[in-house]
């Protein structure tokens, strides 16, 4: 199923919005994690940063094959080996990870999509007790130079309501500017 548009402007202007190492590091991507899951990953953007951090494997989701083309083929670019990059319709489908299999789940600018609490309540699926969901997305602003339709973009509190129904406490917010906001929340226990 595909996600709902997300006015995703192309590779050069998306890339300028971000210095994604750091934002990971705000978003508490660490040295703690060992493996995570990317739930859309575009061109590859956060991928090959987030593998570059982390020990294990990065495991790399993505409906378009073009998307998971450009993501492959920056890794090769930067001899990063610890990605798997694969075409999947994980809405529809879930991932086909293990339950319990990974530390951190991000889930960048795609919570405009129909049903997000199904996409979350699959990245609580897959995290370990105490893993992370990382959430990035677009400003509640229509100035932004991008982004999905004003009615179909969450506001930071809807993201908040929609991973505490999914099983996820301990909400903090961060500014990303200029465009976006971000969100850490935590699997609870048992």
């Amino acid at each position: 199923m595909k996600i709902r548009d997300s006015g995703m402007p192309d590779q050069g202007m998306w890339e300028g919005f971000f210095s994604p190492t750091q934002i990971l590091k705000t978003l508490e991507f660490n040295s703690g994690v060992h493996d995570a899951v990317e739930f859309g990953c575009g061109y590859g953007t956060f991928t090959v940063s987030a593998a570059k951090m982390l020990s294990g494997k990065l495991f790399a989701f993505d409906i378009e094959p073009d998307m998971v083309e450009a993501t492959k083929k920056a890794a090769v670019y930067r001899h990063i080996t610890n990605i798997e990059a694969v075409v999947r319709d994980f809405m529809e489908n879930g991932t086909g990870l293990k339950a319990e299999s990974v530390d951190y789940a991000m889930l960048f600018n795609i919570l405009h999509l129909e049903n997000p609490v199904d996409l979350l309540r699959e990245a609580n699926r897959v995290l370990k007790i105490g893993g992370k969901v990382g959430i990035i997305h677009w400003n509640y602003d229509p100035v932004t130079p991008r982004g999905p339709s004003m009615d179909i973009r969450p506001k930071p509190e809807d993201c908040v309501r929609w991973a505490e129904e999914a099983g996820f406490v301990k909400p903090k917010r961060f500014d990303l500017k200029p465009y976006h906001y971000g969100i850490v929340m935590v699997k609870k226990g048992e």
